[in-house]
């Protein structure tokens, strides 16, 4: 029996463990039970596997049509509304075809760069909202919150590239609708957890549920509102006997490859994976390096080679700067937005470290745990950007699916490539204009899960121009 098995192996008498797995928990119940562990919580009953060799093996069998945990609450919203499933509830052959629609004009390195442009003007609004901000301050270089600075920074860039205009994220006065967007982002995510969790009969007594629908209201119609928009400027291109041209909205709504209701929830999508990806990396970054003088002095050093004079990065340029890149890795190593990922078991009977388990298995994936631990990263708690470069004693002779927070496979990160960009230009032209440091007496940040992996606490730092 596999429950028998994995209770052995783990050494507990009872494997109903009714937890909501917050990374701390997937080191501790690792270091309790082993690397594979079963537990209850919620409507779940999941699998747990804490190595990379034993997400390697579950990702090997997974078929030609992956499933993630399922999402009952946003299926049942959909269903509610009339609306598509969209990429995260759909599975199957449908899910396909959308997932292969979306991927031509944002996995390919050669079509994420010319977004190139886009996210350079986005960058240069967001250095004068953080001058703006910091000459207010009572030192003159402090900006406060940071990590909300870059979560509107993030919220642009992404909205630029897949609605093709400009939302003013980073504008003094935020438009409403833009600022109703943002919110229901927020919103729809920190209520996700507790709705999914909470049975239905609560849904007379606490108001979460209608909040969460309201959320997710405001975010389609927003989303909605501008598609529609798009498709208008598009019809009166047509009746005047115009080229229609555009990027990536634009190559969905004319590849006929999805239906506007797909196009409408596809890029809703996007959107909510495309902004903490970006804010919350960036905002980590700069708070490890504020305290490592040394690691910031090289990174500057290097872009500085590069591109001397604050010239404009160009992704060629970033091909010269290995240090910026292990940055950004090693940031997302200790802090994967999505700290665990589901996997269900849906086509096939699978073998995982020698136990069998039945379709409609659900595996819970440690990513947090396995980029945390030792064996595959030696002093994995220390920001070590130098364990990703090649030559160096510090580098780290880890498992490829060791540290891989932009998933892998055909279920990996749509947006990978852009949200990279996004990091590496915002990285690289900050390190020219400031040099970064922590406010007197900031105490140390943790992070917390609100669906995904954000700061505990704000993130304040002192921003000194460079002469």
């Amino acid at each position: 029996m596999m429950e028998e098995s994995i209770k052995n192996r783990a050494g507990v008498e009872s494997m109903t463990l009714l937890v909501i797995y917050t990374p701390g928990m997937q080191v501790e119940h690792k270091r309790l039970y082993g690397p594979i562990w079963r537990s209850r919580f919620g409507p779940f009953d999941v699998v747990n596997v804490a190595t990379p060799e034993l997400i390697l093996q579950v990702i090997r069998q997974e078929g030609r049509y992956p499933v993630r945990t399922a999402l009952p609450h946003w299926k049942e919203y959909r269903e509610m509304r009339g609306h598509a499933y969209g990429l995260h509830v759909d599975t199957g052959p449908d899910w396909y075809r959308m997932r292969s629609a979306l991927n031509p004009k944002m996995l390919k390195l050669q079509e994420a760069a010319a977004y190139a442009p886009i996210i350079h003007d986005v960058v240069t609004d967001l250095l004068q909202r953080l001058e703006q901000l910091r000459l207010r301050s009572q030192d003159k270089n402090t900006v406060n919150d940071l990590a909300s600075e870059l979560y509107k920074f993030g919220f642009e860039g992404i909205s630029s590239i897949l609605f093709e205009m400009r939302l003013g994220c980073l504008q003094e006065e935020i438009p409403t609708d833009t600022l109703r967007f943002i919110d229901a982002v927020n919103n729809m995510l920190t209520l996700s957890e507790s709705v999914l969790f909470l049975p239905r009969w609560t849904r007379k007594i606490f108001p979460f549920w209608t909040q969460f629908v309201q959320a997710w209201d405001d975010l389609y119609n927003v989303a909605q509102r501008l598609i529609d928009q798009k498709v208008k400027q598009m019809d009166e291109q047509v009746q005047r006997g115009e080229q229609v041209q555009g990027m990536y909205l634009t190559y969905l709504l004319t590849s006929n490859k999805l239906s506007l209701a797909e196009v409408y929830i596809t890029i809703t999508e996007l959107l909510l994976g495309g902004v903490d990806t970006t804010s919350n990396t960036m905002s980590w970054t700069l708070y490890h390096l504020a305290r490592d003088p040394e690691l910031q002095n090289r990174l500057y050093q290097e872009v500085e080679s590069v591109c001397p004079d604050k010239q404009l990065p160009t992704t060629e340029h970033l091909s010269k700067m290995p240090f910026l890149k292990a940055v950004i890795k090693e940031t997302l190593r200790l802090y994967p937005v999505v700290p665990g990922n589901g996997r269900l078991t849906s086509e096939n009977e699978v073998v995982v470290d020698n136990y069998w388990f039945p379709k409609e298995t659900q595996f819970h994936l440690c990513h947090y745990a396995t980029s945390h631990d030792e064996n595959e990263f030696p002093n994995p708690e220390s920001f070590v950007p130098e364990r990703w470069l090649r030559g160096t004693t510090s580098r780290s002779q880890h498992h490829p699916y060791s540290s891989i927070p932009f998933g892998v496979g055909v279920r990996a990160c749509v947006g990978k490539r852009v949200a990279e960009l996004e990091m590496y230009f915002a990285l690289s032209r900050l390190m020219q204009h400031y040099e970064v440091r922590p406010v007197d007496g900031s105490p140390s940040i943790q992070p917390k899960t609100r669906t995904l992996l954000i700061p505990s606490k704000p993130i304040n730092l002192r921003f000194i121009p460079r002469a």
